[in-house]
């Protein structure tokens, strides 16, 4: 089973940007598909990015399309997620999440573990 401890949120201005880690252990890092969800106060979690076990393969929300990367390395066992052009609107805590599913889907419930959050603060 994978443990997963982000770092890198913090407080930015708006148009800044911030780089978001998530280490992974406990268990083989390349065989997880990895996602960076947020939760805005008041709001449901939702997915950021994903990548596939590879990294081959990414995903982003319509909303950072063009501003987030997504990028991973599994000899370090770590996953990041690089914000540029930061928006208020991205205010939220950041969540790294981990699944054993092949290509899973775009929702909470489809990645089993998580970590414990970092939070992300964009003032105007």
């Amino acid at each position: 089973q994978v443990q997963l401890v982000e770092s890198g949120g913090g407080l930015v201005q708006a148009g800044g940007s911030l780089r978001l880690s998530c280490a992974a252990s406990g268990g083989t890092f390349g065989g997880y598909v990895m996602g960076w969800f947020r939760q805005a106060p008041g709001k449901g979690r939702a997915i950021v990015a994903r990548i596939s076990r590879s990294g081959a393969s990414t995903y982003y929300a319509d909303s950072v399309k063009g501003r987030f990367t997504v990028s991973r390395d599994n000899a370090k066992n770590t996953v990041n997620l690089q914000m540029s052009s930061l928006k208020p609107e991205d205010t939220a805590v950041y969540y790294c999440a981990a699944t054993r599913r092949s290509w899973p889907g775009l929702l909470e419930s489809d990645f089993e573990y998580w970590g414990q959050g970092t939070e992300v603060t964009v003032s105007s």
